[in-house]
């Protein structure tokens, strides 16, 4: 069978990724379509080994497309995703515009990846910590139910995009002489600098950002009483998220069977000998498939509570990876160790 697949924003960070991760995972397709914005058409991008043109999007670019991936922003993927299903695509939105849609399904494939079953037209792409957290979180569901979870996260300058990631490197190079240099809108310099700030703040303090993680880890985990404790930071750092995590179980918690649970968790790999220096970081986690976790240790004041870190490649499995995934599962490739679905 044909099939014809579309990438909304190709020429971005995400969806520069988005096309070599199908290249790489050998997705079955036989046209692929890369759009984008009219300043951004009007070039090339190379896939097995030939040149695509990147076209400009207009409703008549989405005809005959059975797939459509949106690598943009959550105002663009509110103006063509309906335009994209009424033309018969399936989209798979990697923005915010989604998510806590309750006719849309947010998916993390190795978590909830049933919802898949039922051909939704629309699915929604998770943050690119709450994917990873609530992948690491649902792992360890043999050791209790969940109560809580405290987490910190280290974010990329990548997750900002392409833009920030220029202003981080004029910043490191500016810092080499002397004080590093604000940002060119004038705000806080990523650059030799920690900045726990991530999208608006709302009127109670929080950040868009730690909203995304609270609300997104409950709906992916089915458990929207579950206490979510989040505090979102920006790092100088390239690419890779991490964070440090205090989850908290209704009964007392064991440090080997976390290691155990993680270890048979499609998607996860445990880096934990500290001793030794092996620990996840995100130069470790950039361009690996899996979250890389480690630290792992109890609090000392209250056995219920296991204490870790994670790193993980957020251009990839905190976006265009779980996107693919989630391609892969409408297409009928089951994740590693499974079975494909009914038909």
């Amino acid at each position: 069978m044909s099939r014809a697949v579309a990438i909304l924003g190709a020429t971005g960070l995400v969806g520069r990724t988005t096309l070599r991760i199908l290249e790489e995972r050998t997705f079955p397709l036989d046209e692929l379509r890369l759009l984008a914005s009219e300043r951004s058409a009007d070039r090339t991008m190379s896939f097995r080994g030939r040149d695509v043109a990147v076209r400009p999007v207009t409703a008549e670019a989405f005809a005959g497309i059975d797939l459509a991936l949106f690598a943009t922003s959550a105002e663009l993927s509110r103006q063509w995703a309906p335009i994209a299903t009424a033309a018969g695509a399936r989209v798979i939105d990697y923005s915010s515009a989604f998510r806590m849609d309750s006719e849309v399904p947010l998916v993390v494939p190795e978590v909830n990846g049933e919802l898949l079953d039922a051909r939704p037209r629309l699915v929604a792409n998770g943050n690119c910590v709450a994917i990873p957290l609530a992948l690491v979180l649902h792992a360890l569901g043999p050791l209790g139910r969940l109560e809580s979870v405290v987490v910190a996260s280290y974010q990329s300058v990548s997750g900002a995009g392409q833009e920030a990631l220029d202003e981080l490197e004029r910043g490191i190079r500016g810092g080499l002489d002397g004080e590093p240099p604000l940002r060119t809108d004038g705000r806080p310099a990523f650059a030799y600098n920690v900045l726990p700030h991530i999208d608006r703040f709302d009127a109670d303090g929080w950040t868009g950002e730690e909203r995304k993680i609270v609300n997104e880890t409950r709906r992916t985990l089915s458990r929207p009483d579950l206490v979510v404790t989040p505090t979102s930071v920006r790092v100088p750092v390239r690419v890779g998220h991490s964070a440090a995590v205090v989850a908290r179980f209704d009964r007392a918690v064991d440090v080997a069977a976390a290691r155990a649970a993680w270890a048979k968790a499609p998607g996860v790999r445990v880096v934990d000998d500290p001793v030794h220096e092996r620990y996840p970081t995100p130069l470790e986690a950039e361009g690996e498939d899996d979250v890389l976790v480690g630290r792992v240790r109890r609090d000392g004041g209250d056995p219920r509570e296991l204490v870790f870190f994670f790193s993980s490649d957020n251009l990839r499995k905190g976006a265009a990876l779980n996107a693919v995934q989630i391609a892969e599962r409408l297409a009928g490739y089951p994740l590693a160790g499974e079975t494909a679905p009914a038909r």
